[in-house]
């Protein structure tokens, strides 16, 4: 009896050593054979070149029109070109490195040629060659991943067997209306089209079929994940006070926008709710996260409860504290700051009138995570740039309290099909509107030849009283990476601007002493111009700096150079940003024209998602994102979003966890753990 669990070596021909190299592949089940793949599809079949775009692959079969016209650039290296009537075009064909075609290609020879097409030039560069009449079988031909001494031709074979014996055993996973729904194919069907297709049309349907599965049962965990979590996490349900609530808006020293308003209601609804809050809230550089989160603290403070704000560094820290005790301080509340630079008699004191409720709001670094740190009682939580600290800091700062409610905050735009995925337990919100009046940042890209020009205009700048900041990817010269860094620019501006200005430098190796030092002296303009490494990136805020210099900037996503730019335009002043940079790669160069036309950061965080891949975007190693065998988060965020509303609907219906239609997916949840209150991988 048959059993897609059975062992690929039950397949004819699938030895020992075979065995071993699928194995190393991910596949030991004749099903995990099924499920591997094609990554893409060779196109044999026969097209006038009229329909063909430039740069495309096409396989063309015409008359050599010329004789053959062979060039050596080297011993090995060739060049052989061709005239070749192709139905009423005469194009040109270029074989490189096959001298010997020039023996076997003769005027009027009917020959079959793939390659890519040079519209411009109306000439193919050939990867293929056969001679005589295309031939008409395996027009539509499958390309998987392979290794070692497996051949893609081999594991077609092996896959074919498959399906001939296994075929019949491949069961619908996903319920019946839902098929119906998007007139999806069967699954059996779909596999079969996945592997033996007859035209990209076939591709494309059964494609459609396992990219919705593949986002659906995705979706599915994390939404059981995000309910499980909420109805075994109790909250306290926070009774703010809404006419103090209300009274405070009046007080602020400016109108809030209606993206913080919507946002601030959210949240507000978190508080009251008898569930704890678990939302990442969003807002690009400007975009006034900190008041939203000043409103959060204040209405948790009518309600009883103390709040913390965690943040990356001192200086960060510092700023947060300083903005906070303005907002706050004015109706009443006690707010105050812990780093590790608070000690001895000072810091025993602050802990006892936390610990006894006299601090309504600490402000800190990981210092808030000590175990000597004690709050009377703790309501909120918020996380400032969230990724920076890791889960465990995050659970011991949220474990201070009896089941706070967690806000994380970030200022790094995550695309909107990245939020919903890889945050997809967690509730999103986003401030996508800046303040009125907010000057926007000029940008413009300029190539290291104008450097002498960019340096003239900063030296404008710096003489009205203002600051800048250079930015360098490296910090000492390296051999292999030819690219300014960061010691060298200070030297050669030190040099540069004499005795005029005065140049500071910064860098990751540098003593966190010696950071802040220089940090301090640069908030306080006793150092005018600041070289650095990214360290800068997140959270400084000089508002006197308003020329932002950044040295081979095509090196950086457009995310990172988003994030560097908004370290500057945070004062009245017009503020300036320069890309110095000579990109050699089409994506290099439309990365600082897109960065030129927009100071949107939701926009650019698509874009760069769409250059770079979601693993390039977060990090491929601590990135958590899934790993989707057929389904692309960027290119098919649409059916991520569907997949997303049908789990979240599926989920919360109780028809759901008791009709049998939908049997299928809830094993698949109660097998994946997260019932159990288990973390997803």
């Amino acid at each position: 009896m048959t059993n897609l669990k059975d062992s690929v070596s039950i397949i004819k021909g699938i030895g020992e050593e075979t065995a071993s190299i699928l194995a190393s592949m991910g596949i030991f089940t004749v099903f995990d054979l099924l499920e591997h793949f094609p990554y893409r599809y060779e196109d044999y079949r026969l097209r006038d070149l009229q329909d063909v775009e430039h740069d495309e692959k096409v396989t063309v079969e015409g008359k050599v029109h010329s004789e053959p016209s062979l060039m050596f650039y080297s011993r090995k290296r060739s060049r052989l070109t061709i005239q070749l009537f192709v139905g009423r075009h005469l194009i040109k064909v270029y074989f490189f490195n096959q001298p010997y075609l020039k023996k076997k290609l003769n005027i009027a020879d009917t020959i079959t040629v793939t390659g890519k097409w040079d519209k411009h030039r109306a000439a193919i560069t050939a990867q293929e060659c056969k001679l005589g009449p295309h031939q008409n079988t395996a027009e539509f031909e499958p390309v998987y991943s392979v290794k070692g001494s497996l051949t893609v031709k081999t594991l077609r074979k092996f896959i074919l067997q498959a399906f001939q014996h296994y075929g019949h055993e491949i069961d619908e996973n996903l319920p019946i209306s839902l098929i119906e729904k998007y007139k999806l194919m069967a699954r059996k069907d779909a596999m079969k089209m996945m592997h033996f297709p007859e035209s990209q049309e076939d591709v494309k349907h059964a494609r459609r079929r396992f990219v919705y599965e593949e986002f659906l049962y995705f979706q599915l965990k994390m939404q059981a994940l995000r309910k499980f979590e909420r109805e075994h996490s109790a909250g306290i349900a926070q009774h703010y006070d809404l006419k103090k609530l209300r009274d405070f808006f009046d007080k602020l020293p400016f109108p809030l926008t209606g993206a913080q308003k919507r946002v601030i209601n959210e949240i507000c609804a978190d508080l009251k709710s008898p569930y704890r809050m678990n939302r990442l809230l969003q807002g690009d550089v400007g975009s006034g996260k900190t008041v939203v989160a000043a409103v959060a603290l204040y209405a948790s403070w009518t309600a009883g409860y103390q709040g913390a704000l965690m943040v990356p560094t001192e200086i960060l820290a510092e700023q947060h504290a300083s903005s906070l005790q303005a907002l706050l301080g004015q109706v009443g509340l006690e707010v105050a700051l812990l780093t590790s630079s608070v000690k001895g008699k000072k810091r025993k004191e602050l802990l006892e009138r936390l610990e006894n409720g006299e601090i309504n709001i600490l402000i800190g670094t990981h210092a808030l995570i000590q175990d000597e740190v004690q709050f009377h009682r703790l309501g909120l939580v918020i996380t400032d740039e969230q990724h920076r600290f890791g889960v465990e800091q995050r659970r011991i700062l949220r474990e201070k309290g009896i089941a706070p409610d967690v806000l994380f905050m970030t200022a790094t735009p995550i695309p909107r099909t990245l939020a919903i995925t890889a945050f997809g337990e967690m509730d999103v919100s986003i401030i996508d509107e800046l303040p009125a009046g907010r000057k926007m940042i000029e940008t413009y890209w300029a190539k290291h030849e104008m450097l002498e020009r960019v340096l003239g205009f900063v030296e404008k700048e710096l003489s009205k009283g203002r600051q800048a900041y250079v930015i360098c990817p490296l910090i000492e010269e390296s051999e292999k990476l030819d690219v300014q860094n960061a010691i060298d620019v200070y030297h050669m501006l030190t040099d540069y601007y004499q005795s005029k200005f005065h140049v500071g430098l910064m860098h990751g190796r540098l003593h966190p002493d010696e950071k802040e030092q220089v940090m301090k002296e640069f908030s306080s303009n006793q150092i005018q111009v600041l070289v650095s490494t990214t360290v800068v990136e997140v959270g400084v805020n000089v508002p006197n700096a308003t020329i932002m210099v950044i040295y081979d900037a095509e090196r950086f996503g457009l995310s990172q150079l988003h994030q560097l730019r908004g370290r500057v335009g945070r004062g009245e002043d017009q503020s300036y940003c320069f890309l110095l940079a000579n990109p050699k790669t089409d994506v290099g160069k439309e990365r600082m024209k897109i960065m030129t036309e927009t100071n949107d950061g939701f926009l650019l965080s698509e874009k760069d998602l769409e250059l770079r891949g979601p693993g390039d975007f977060f990090g491929k190693k601590q990135s958590g994102l899934p790993e989707f065998k057929v389904a692309d988060m960027v290119h098919d965020y649409r059916a991520l979003e569907v997949a997303r509303n049908d789990a979240q609907l599926l989920i919360n219906q109780e028809d759901f966890w008791t009709n049998d239609e939908y049997t299928q997916l809830r094993n698949y949840i109660e097998k994946s753990g997260v019932l159990a209150g288990e973390k997803l991988d």
